[in-house]
């Protein structure tokens, strides 16, 4: 036939044509035929992921088909079995608090008629291997080492790498660097004078003039030292961004420094990863409640102030603004940020009071105990 496709040429069917049709028409009506998906019975997914792709193998009644999408449509209540040996996943539908990832996630598998089941890893052994590289074997000196770089630097670990023919040593560089930082830190030499008069009993110093806090190590007053150890601990893709007591925990078995719990803590509600995918673990505030109508002027109050201003002569450097809710008219009071609640009251007294009388209700964002206060010394004589 694709000989006839050519310019001038003639049909003519010889022995040739007649052996192709015939061994044609035998491989066509005896080979074995590949059974079609049906599209109204359950399908079965087998996938598994690595750090390289996903791996996904799908079934139907113990026959494999390729990863393709098949034409037809699928009648309503076509289940889908979905078996992964992330154990944690079967419970998705029925945890009670989930985080921003996994909501953006239900809303997407939501929509889909879907069982999730448990499936151990070394019996998922197609999906496994399919989700690895096949170049992951071939063993290579140089571009083995290249990919290990890479990986090592993806994760943020300070080493260093000697590849020697097929060994390569890995030697970390956070140690050396803490040690070369006490050296030069004053705090450590203070640390260490007080151990040689026999006042410091938790410091201790080892032969290498190392100094250690019980079987800690004692980081010095460098921020950026601190920094990279609190990176190293929260940011890398094995430490899965932990929370300020997991990370504490984690970190006080090897090192100490002053003020550690509330640096790790300052440091984790940081990060903007955290903020985006972590849910705030609170109880619900409930529906907003809207305020009263005030009846009358000068019962109905709100109370609020202008800070970071300017220091005037007379040392004023914020303004008190007091408003009636029923007539919105207001006082600007000159006062202090060092001035305490009876003071308030006090000057409340003598520039309101005196003229509209007391209030019923006041209204403030300044918190429950200064509004509690300012009420207790407002009834005091």
């Amino acid at each position: 036939m694709t000989y006839l496709t050519k310019k001038n040429a003639k049909f003519v069917w010889g022995p040739k044509c007649e052996d192709g049709f015939r061994k044609l028409k035998k491989l066509l009506t005896t080979a074995p035929v590949l059974a079609q998906p049906d599209v109204t019975k359950p399908f079965d997914v087998y996938c598994d992921a690595s750090g390289r792709g996903l791996g996904c193998v799908l079934m139907q009644e113990g026959r494999l088909y390729t990863p393709r999408r098949y034409g037809g449509t699928i009648s309503p209540g076509n289940t889908c079995h979905i078996y992964t040996d992330h154990k944690s996943l079967k419970y998705i539908f029925t945890q009670p608090e989930l985080n921003m990832r996994q909501r953006r996630w239900l809303e997407l598998i939501k929509d889909y008629d879907l069982e999730i089941h448990y499936h151990p890893g070394k019996a998922n052994v197609v999906a496994d291997a399919l989700s690895r590289r096949a170049h992951c074997n071939v063993i290579e000196v140089r571009p083995t080492a290249r990919v290990i770089c890479w990986e090592m630097n993806e994760i943020e670990m300070p080493v260093e790498f000697l590849v020697e023919l097929y060994n390569i040593s890995i030697e970390p560089t956070l140690r050396d660097l803490i040690v070369e930082a006490q050296k030069h830190d004053p705090g450590m030499a203070h640390i260490r004078e007080g151990i040689a008069e026999a006042k410091r009993d938790c410091f201790t110093l080892d032969n290498q003039g190392v100094l250690w806090f019980e079987n800690r190590l004692v980081v010095p007053k460098d921020m950026e030292l601190r920094k990279k150890i609190l990176e190293e601990a929260h940011k890398p893709i094995l430490a899965m961004h932990p929370g300020s007591n997991k990370m504490y925990q984690d970190l006080k078995q090897r090192f100490w420094w002053t003020r550690m719990k509330r640096e790790i803590a300052k440091y984790v509600s940081e990060c903007h990863v955290c903020k985006r995918v972590k849910a705030d673990h609170l109880k619900p505030a409930g529906m907003l409640h809207p305020l009263n109508i005030p009846a009358w002027k000068w019962e109905d109050i709100h109370m609020d102030f202008v800070v970071g201003l300017p220091r005037t002569q007379k040392g004023y450097d914020s303004i008190w603004v007091i408003i009636d809710r029923f007539t919105k008219s207001a006082h600007f009071i000159p006062v202090k940020t060092s001035y305490t609640a009876a003071t308030y009251a006090e000057l409340y007294i003598a520039r309101i009071v005196s003229l509209h009388g007391v209030p019923v209700t006041i209204t403030s964002d300044r918190g429950s105990v200064f509004v509690s206060r300012f009420r207790e010394r407002l009834r005091s004589p």
